[in-house]
């Protein structure tokens, strides 16, 4: 399985430990970004790519079939995973993701944490009239927060509090998850916090497909219902868009919650890959 990490993440992104995915019989393999932690950037990246990427690593490292987890910022990479490799991803999640930007009917920014509205409309005005000023300011914006992080990774955690339900500071409160969240910041940034910027680009760029076209491969939705950083519109939007989703939503959870509910769906991934799969898998 592959495991996407967020935005900004990296390699070493929160994961089970080795003896739980041991238990659940789960090779788990994870990569960095372009532009984030040692991978180069690849300038005017857009969410498809992640695809071609992973297909890329599965036949380096001559794999049959593979199942995909992305979780926030992973999550439109695994989507775009399942709908241009459907013979190669046998099962596909999606924690917390975003929706496209072109989301019909879908009030993109409605409940979403003001640190997240600013940096995205400032892309869409960078993208939208080619605006040198609105790209400068988000590249300057993106990487004080990167070089923040290198010092001093709870600084990330500490500008992103005010934007939190009290679930999710609950969650990043606890000590394992704090650990893990803050090895993958400071691994993210690194070299530089271009991996944060094309993330925030390509998200507000057109994606490269439809997750309508979504159709053969299992591709669980999972969110909590009080996030503020990926709204829960974004999730209803995909759930009733994808033909093949299965559609999970926690009515006491937020944004964080994800990440201590990624054995659950792994389990879950497993056994939908074997379904379609078999013993290959």
């Amino acid at each position: 399985m592959f495991l996407l990490h967020g935005t900004p993440g990296s390699r070493v992104g929160p994961r089970p430990r080795a003896i739980d995915l041991y238990k659940l019989g789960i090779r788990l393999i994870s990569y960095d970004r372009p532009g984030y932690g040692e991978s180069q950037r690849l300038e005017g990246r857009a969410v498809r790519h992640a695809a071609a990427d992973v297909a890329a690593i599965a036949d380096q490292l001559n794999l049959g079939p593979f199942s995909v987890l992305g979780r926030s910022g992973g999550g439109p990479h695994a989507l775009a995973c399942a709908a241009l490799l459907p013979n190669q991803v046998a099962s596909a999640a999606a924690l917390v993701s975003i929706a496209p930007p072109d989301a019909d009917g879908l009030d993109w920014y409605d409940g979403m944490a003001q640190s997240n509205i600013d940096a995205y409309k400032t892309a869409s005005e960078a993208l939208s009239d080619g605006s040198a000023a609105c790209l400068d300011r988000l590249k300057a914006n993106l990487a004080s927060n990167a070089d923040a992080i290198r010092d001093n990774p709870e600084s990330l955690l500490t500008w992103l509090t005010p934007g939190m339900p009290a679930v999710d500071r609950a969650v990043v409160g606890h000590g394992g998850i704090r650990h893990l969240l803050l090895t993958n910041y400071q691994t993210s940034a690194v070299r530089s916090s271009f991996g944060w910027l094309d993330d925030v680009l390509s998200f507000r760029r057109d994606w490269g497909f439809e997750p309508g076209k979504i159709v053969e491969v299992p591709t669980m939705l999972w969110h909590g219902e009080h996030d503020t950083f990926s709204p829960v519109g974004h999730f209803r939007w995909l759930a009733n868009r994808i033909p093949s989703a299965t559609p999970v939503l926690k009515s006491e959870a937020a944004h964080f919650a994800a990440l201590p509910a990624v054995p659950e769906i792994l389990a879950w991934l497993r056994d939908r890959a074997r379904d379609r799969f078999g013993a290959t898998v």
